[in-house]
């Protein structure tokens, strides 16, 4: 039943993955002369991307979790009802957030870019503002599948996936004008002519977007299962938009605090390449301002390179997560709590296993997966040190991976709040910046830091699991 429930999921995320791995690789197949500040403009400006992902989270996670404990107790019409006010409420908080986004697009520059990065920041506030209009439809495909995977259903979100991967791929190699390039081997020449570089990378992405949005509601009107979506629900009911409501404000929040945990990271990260140029600086006052500009740019870019190859590793350990909740929620409905437990210990034992075997390909393939997004020295060097740090520590994150869906998905978002926050804010940041920054061990020092927070943070899951307060959790 777990694999039904999770291989789909999975094959769903990793598609999910390949859509932002697919924008770095256009990017660092643009121009040579503006490779490094597109891909740091990109790099920061996808974190756009993970808040709204952010946002929608909390409402799916409260339409996933009303309607697994519907199904489990044959309720449909409590089923249909949260789906159209999950749909509905996605589709307000998405046209906020996309007004937010573009007004905070300089913010999120200023934030993590130095002076002299300034094509750089052109791109990040070109790609988030371009991106804000995609926001509403990103919400209705998120939260529709998540809601989808409430039900059990997880083919249909990733045959949607699938689509959505097909369109990215190909709107946005036609819009940026990128040439493909494989490992130094003659790639495919771009016979559009659009060259629309960055923009037409973001432009791309939110067509597809769109695409999906389209595609989920259809499908969702349709019928998935015994959940379908009927226009007539879709006027606001003050009570059940509530439930959801209140189940994903504590999901809300604290994948906020997560996010915002990760701009401080930015600016650390920005931290360094300032104090890197000011070395430069003063090792060769005598050099050209054009290559001292040099020396503090690439960071940014190196670090979302090596988030984005640890997506292959930690999407997948979110998808079995979704699958622990929903199949845990269905057993809880039903009565069966001895069920729950097994199906979550479960799907923790097959997300070390997967995640563990990727991160000794991390830790092996470092410099090979570095070069398929971008060969450029100053990426070559650094990117596969960060992609061995989080390798060692993939079983670990696994276990926090899992275990927090898992207890998201049967309702217990205030204690997933409570341990996030205080273990991003009380161990991630402060190591972070003792590593990187005080010690100054750099990029290398921050991503030891992050991961090795990890570690504390899968023991902290764990414990509330064991615990069980999650099974007496009223939804």
């Amino acid at each position: 039943m777990i694999v039904i429930v999770a291989l789909p999921v999975m094959i769903q995320q990793f598609l999910a993955a390949t859509v932002g791995l697919f924008d770095k690789i256009l990017a660092g197949a643009l121009p040579e002369s503006i490779v490094v500040a597109s891909l740091d403009g990109l790099g920061v400006g996808s974190y756009v991307g993970w808040l709204i992902g952010i946002a929608m989270a909390g409402i799916g996670i409260g339409g996933q979790a009303l309607i697994a404990r519907a199904m489990g107790s044959g309720d449909p019409d409590q089923s249909h009802s949260a789906l159209a006010q999950s749909l509905l409420i996605s589709t307000i908080w998405g046209t906020l957030f996309a007004v937010v986004m573009w007004f905070m697009a300089p913010w999120l520059a200023d934030l993590a870019l130095n002076e002299s990065q300034a094509d750089a920041r052109e791109y990040c506030i070109e790609y988030v503002r371009i991106m804000a209009y995609g926001l509403p439809f990103f919400g209705i495909m998120m939260v529709g599948g998540m809601c989808m995977h409430g039900a059990g259903e997880s083919l249909v979100p990733s045959i949607i996936a699938i689509l959505v991967n097909v369109v990215n791929v190909g709107v946005s190699w036609g819009l940026s004008g990128a040439d493909l390039e494989w490992l130094g081997v003659d790639g495919v020449e771009n016979p559009f002519g659009f060259d629309l570089h960055v923009s037409g990378i973001a432009w791309g992405t939110v067509i597809s977007f769109a695409c999906g949005a389209l595609l989920t509601l259809v499908a969702l009107a349709r019928g998935i299962k015994d959940l379908r979506l009927e226009s007539r629900r879709l006027c606001l009911d003050v009570a059940m938009a509530w439930r959801v409501v209140r189940i994903g404000i504590p999901n809300f929040f604290e994948g906020l605090s997560m996010w915002m945990a990760n701009l401080v990271v930015l600016w650390f990260i920005g931290e360094v390449a300032t104090s890197k140029m000011a070395q430069h600086v003063l090792l060769d006052s005598s050099e050209d301002s054009v290559d001292l500009a040099e020396a503090g740019q690439g960071l940014q870019g190196a670090h979302i390179i090596a988030v984005q190859w640890e997506a292959f590793s930690f999407l997948p350990g979110f998808a079995i997560g979704i699958a622990a909740g929903a199949i845990a929620g269905q057993f809880l409905g039903a009565g069966n709590l001895r069920m729950a437990r097994k199906a979550v210990w479960t799907c923790i034992g097959i997300g070390v296993v997967i995640m563990g075997l990727l991160g000794v390909v991390f830790s092996i393939f470092g410099k090979a997966l570095t070069s398929v997004i971008s060969d450029d020295p100053v990426y070559m060097e650094t990117v596969p040190s960060l992609l061995l740090i989080c390798g060692v520590t993939q079983v670990f994150f696994a276990i926090s991976m899992v275990t927090r869906q898992a207890l998201r998905g049967t309702g217990d978002t205030l204690w997933v709040f409570i341990i996030t926050t205080c273990s991003s804010y009380l161990v991630r940041l402060p190591a972070a910046w003792f590593l990187g920054i005080y010690l100054e061990m750099g990029l290398v020092g921050i991503w030891i830091g992050l991961c090795g927070e990890l570690v504390v943070r899968s023991m902290l899951f764990l414990a509330r699991f064991m615990q069980g307060g999650w099974a007496k959790k009223a939804i």
